[in-house]
């Protein structure tokens, strides 16, 4: 026999009633999906969902996103190491044996190139100046010498060359009347007036005055004197010579030093890189070596890098210039990005991994030294998947958790995460799209579900409203509550996702990206048809 709808509807509800009043003391369960069953109250699963009024809740911080989809960056996780650049890490030591007269900087101290660190005084530079200084006083004698035997020099060139233009002149002269006599004498001895003697005698007085002419053109004087002129010019050169040599090995000393010194022996040195000083090993007073006592040790944590090891088979993936993200312990909500700058040129017998140096962009909160979680980004999901802030999960013993809106309240449930993409995590089962997650608050509802069993303490406006004889409702009550529940749901025949809870500062926009959707919960069956084969 077939029944009457109306009597299908009769028993369903009288069914769904006694179900309820049967359980009086459980909480109503989610309005929308079954996100799985309910955790029981013990040593640290929440019982129950938590009501949060909105004062409260602002109180709290707290903040809801939608659970929406987005592709990921994924990549080759592994871990390594911070490391400074190479040339960002120096041991300032001693440039010069002496004693430690001033300590300009402490460990923690920031310092800029060239900042003086610390001042020594250094008896070998006392020594090379003294020394420089003796051997200087010699030397100034010797060139004031050599300069004025230059000047002499000089002097007399200056003398040869006008006696000898004068004695070239003169014996032109002389020549010039030697010929016109010899020339005379000639003419008359041919037409026989004078004697061959007379010829004769014309004759030698012009060789004579040739002679003379030509030792005047040849200068030998003047050429003695330019000689001499020269000598004293190398003398004065020398002397000068030796008068730069005299300090060189003191300035040279110096430039070896790559510091400044006073005349009193007192070394200062200065930092060769900017940074922040790690260690400052001497103390004042301390007698120091060249090249072995350290001074400061200098490290430029601005520049860091991470070196890590990727396994053999994942070789092919990593390429110069590809884009890491890293992790630290110490820092775990912070994301540290870089890239790929060397890439090892050999591959470890042993493990099968080859070393790989990633640089950081912005390492400034980072300490050599630190391990951190290194992924390098290789690949984009070719699909959407869903995600939410890594904010929003909590560990309970080892279970991930997120509170879920539902209605006033916020329920925990327990899902399964896969990837990550630097904040956001993606979410393999346990929620759906546009479930609205606490981003900001869960530990602290997390912790009050542990607490109150699920219930808040009510917030002081809460506390004023309320009547002072407010009569409190009974176990029945909640179970004839339970049933008109019950009958309501029955009636509307579907279940919608509750209204977000009217707080200023949340539900947040969600990212650009994120395709969300109003409902994702499927309609109850508004009739049992019980003749249904």
């Amino acid at each position: 026999m077939r029944s009457s709808p109306s009597v299908s509807r009769l028993l369903t509800g009288s069914l769904l009633g006694l179900m309820v009043l049967s359980l009086p003391t459980l909480g109503v369960a989610h309005v929308g999906h079954d996100h799985g069953a309910e955790f029981q109250s013990g040593t640290s699963q929440p019982a129950s969902g938590v009501r949060v009024d909105n004062v409260t809740a602002e109180r709290l911080g707290i903040q809801m996103e939608p659970v929406g989809r987005r592709s990921l960056n994924v990549g080759i996780r592994t871990t390594g190491e911070v490391v400074t650049q190479p040339d960002q890490m120096v041991m300032v030591n001693a440039p010069i044996n002496g004693t430690v007269m001033e300590l300009l900087v402490q460990p923690g101290d920031r310092v800029r190139k060239g900042q003086a660190l610390a001042r020594i005084i250094a008896p070998e530079l006392i020594e090379l100046r003294v020394s420089s200084q003796s051997n200087r006083v010699g030397v100034e004698a010797e060139l004031r010498a050599a300069q004025a035997n230059l000047t002499l020099a000089r002097r007399n060139y200056e003398r040869q060359v006008a006696m000898a233009e004068a004695e070239i002149t003169a014996a032109q002269q002389q020549m010039n009347q030697a010929q016109e006599r010899f020339r005379q004498d000639q003419f008359l001895a041919e037409a026989g007036a004078i004697a061959r003697q007379q010829l004769l005698d014309s004759e030698s007085h012009l060789a004579t005055i040739r002679s003379q002419l030509t030792r005047a053109e040849s200068r030998q004087a003047v050429l003695e004197a330019q000689a001499e002129l020269e000598r004293s010019q190398v003398a004065v050169e020398a002397a000068q010579s030796r008068l730069q040599l005299s300090s060189a090995t003191y300035q040279a000393r110096l430039q070896q030093l790559n510091s400044t010194a006073t005349e009193q022996g007192l070394v200062t040195i200065s930092a060769p890189i900017a940074g922040q000083v790690a260690e400052r090993p001497v103390t004042l007073g301390e007698a120091v070596e060249a090249a072995t006592t350290p001074i400061v040790s200098i490290v430029n944590g601005d520049r860091l890098r991470i070196t890590a090891n990727v396994h053999e088979k994942d070789l092919a993936q990593v390429v110069k210039g590809q884009s890491v993200r890293a992790r630290v312990n110490s820092l775990p909500d912070r994301i540290f990005t870089g890239r790929v700058v060397t890439i090892g040129a050999k591959v470890d017998g042993e493990t099968r991994v080859i070393p790989v140096t990633a640089e950081l962009e912005n390492a400034a909160p980072l300490k050599p030294g630190m391990f951190a979680e290194l992924e390098i980004l290789t690949a984009r999901t070719p699909e959407r998947v869903l995600t939410i802030p890594a904010s929003a999960l909590v560990d309970a013993d080892g279970r991930h958790l997120v509170f879920v809106q539902n209605g006033s309240a916020f329920e925990p449930v327990e899902i399964n995460i896969g990837r990550r993409d630097g904040n956001q995590v993606e979410i393999e089962s346990g929620l759906f799209e546009g479930d609205y997650v606490v981003v900001q608050g869960a530990l602290q509802l997390y912790a009050q579900s542990l607490l109150g069993g699920g219930k808040t303490q009510p917030s002081a406006e809460a506390e004023l409203d309320a009547p002072e004889n407010a009569p409190s409702v009974p176990n029945w009550g909640w179970g004839l509550g339970g049933l008109a529940i019950a009958l309501i749901a029955f009636s509307l025949g579907r279940r919608s996702r509750p209204e977000v809870m009217g707080l200023n500062h949340y539900p947040l926009d969600p990212a650009p990206d994120l395709a969300l959707t109003t409902s994702h919960h499927e309609a109850i069956p508004t009739e049992v048809d019980y003749n249904r084969s």
